[in-house]
């Protein structure tokens, strides 16, 4: 009995280690990094996506579902144990409530895991039984991914470059004399010292406000336990013709390279080197209606972003990815439900002209990207409007800020993109030939199916981009 108990014992063992085998080889995991850039609606965007994988009702492009082959999708606990959960409970509540609301915006790195029990398909897909697909969603700021700019630049191209960029903005006025009256030759104070970042700060919180896109460093407006000290207490400034030892300039200096090194790097080794997949939204319909300057501020800043996605740029980058890529990149106009569907093609060509020049580098790279215009979480529904004996697509919803009903036609996007890059890179002040007019929507009551996830536009398709090949 007693070798019988044992001979059940191994072989019970070595069952275990078969099936643990099993799963091991079967299973994948890919992490999709999403980020956005101000205002682009990213914490609504995971939430959506999380809720319509779930409750598949509403995703006909994805092939997987359409031909039936995603068994169940579950949630189940991350794996880094170290990094603050996506909290996708409290923010769908808010979204599918009796009275829906915007859920705060995150505003650190969080991460959430989404598990897809999926039949193979192909040839010898009787063969073969289900395999487990293991999606971690990773949120991070897009103010971080900015910050890789960084890495390339001195202290002093970065305070040129960005003192230029800065006197085009009225936000910045107060800083820039600031930053003018200062002698970076003379000795450090550090009251001084502190003066400029907080005050370098203040434009920059006042910038995002205003929907720019290129406000870096990051850290300053998400200091965390950083806030207060030495490695955020630093400004662009002119550059002296004498910078000697211990001057303001010097130190300046000294506290960039350290933002580098302790904060920038740190992240993109621990966290952004390790992802598969990436998602940035932009709100291009928001710059487009700032004006020619927003939209070529949010072409810039795309050019950077995209060009985070490409390791082997320079020696540290191409180590910490180890060899790896970022295999798809999805861009992705957001708000897209502000538009009549009509308008979906220029929006989408809007944005992948933004893109034009940086992606043709990342295509050459072998990362596949795309282009796309999506409405996480629909908000308006379609009607037309006349207007002078002429009829106009338009769309209604509940205005944001006073909860009644609104009927909104925006303006006619161009076919072609480059009726609105053009004057973008040329500096012009305002549009010629049309004014874009935007306004902010709250999200509508829901009655969903049984099965439902929210209604949305091409959120099915932006998930076949990023995962359809692993499903």
């Amino acid at each position: 009995m007693a070798l019988s108990g044992l001979t059940d014992g191994i072989t019970r063992g070595i069952e275990g280690a078969g099936a643990t085998l099993s799963e091991t080889f079967l299973d994948t995991t890919l992490r999709l990094g999403v980020t956005g850039l101000s205002r682009a609606g990213k914490t609504v965007f995971i939430t959506a996506l999380v809720a319509n994988l779930l409750n598949r009702g509403r995703m006909p492009q994805l092939k997987a579902e359409a031909q039936g082959r995603i068994q169940a999708v579950y949630l189940q606990p991350q794996p880094d144990v170290t990094l603050p959960r996506f909290d996708y409970e409290t923010h769908l509540a808010a979204l599918t409530g009796d009275q829906p609301r915007w859920p705060a915006s995150t505003r650190a790195i969080s991460e959430l895991r989404l598990s897809f029990r999926v039949q193979p398909g192909g040839l010898f897909s009787s063969w073969r039984g289900p395999r487990t697909l293991h999606l971690d969603i990773v949120d991070y700021p897009g103010e971080w991914l900015l910050d890789l700019a960084l890495l390339d630049q001195s202290y002093e191209a970065w305070s040129e470059a960005t003192l230029v960029r800065l006197e085009k903005r009225a936000e910045a006025a107060a800083y820039l004399a600031l930053a003018r009256a200062e002698d970076g030759a003379l000795r450090l104070e550090e009251a001084k010292a502190r003066q400029l970042a907080e005050s370098f700060t203040a434009y920059l919180t006042a910038a995002r406000d205003k929907g720019r896109v290129d406000v870096t460093p990051g850290r300053f407006l998400l200091p965390g336990d950083l806030a207060g000290s030495p490695v955020l207490t630093f400004a662009p400034l002119p550059k002296p013709a004498l910078t000697p030892r211990a001057s303001l300039w010097r130190e300046m200096e000294r506290r960039f390279e350290a933002y580098k090194a302790r904060v920038v790097r740190p992240f993109f080794r621990d966290h952004f080197s390790k992802i598969d997949r990436q998602v940035v939204l932009a709100d291009v319909l928001g710059a487009i209606h700032q004006g020619p300057r927003a939209v070529e501020d949010l072409r810039r800043t795309m050019a950077e972003v995209l060009g985070a996605f490409r390791p082997g740029r320079n020696g540290w980058l191409s180590a910490l990815f180890g060899g790896r890529r970022v295999e798809r990149i999805l861009f992705a106009a957001t708000k897209a439900d502000h538009l009549h569907h009509e308008q979906h093609p220029a929006l989408t060509a809007i944005t992948a002209g933004l893109l034009a020049e940086a992606r043709s580098r990342a295509d050459f790279s072998g990362a596949r990207t795309e282009a796309l215009s999506l409405a996480s979480l629909r908000a308006t529904v379609e009607e037309s409007v006349t207007r002078d004996g002429e009829t106009f697509p338009a769309v209604r919803g509940t205005l944001l800020a006073t909860g009644k009903p609104a009927l909104m036609y925006p303006g006619a996007l161009p076919l072609d993109p480059a009726r609105l890059l053009a004057p973008a890179r040329e500096g012009a002040e305002r549009w010629l030939e049309a004014d874009y007019h935007l306004m902010a929507f709250a999200p509508a009551r829901l009655n969903l199916k049984p099965g439902e996830g929210p209604p949305h536009i091409r959120l099915d398709r932006a998930v076949e981009f990023l995962i359809g090949d692993q499903l």
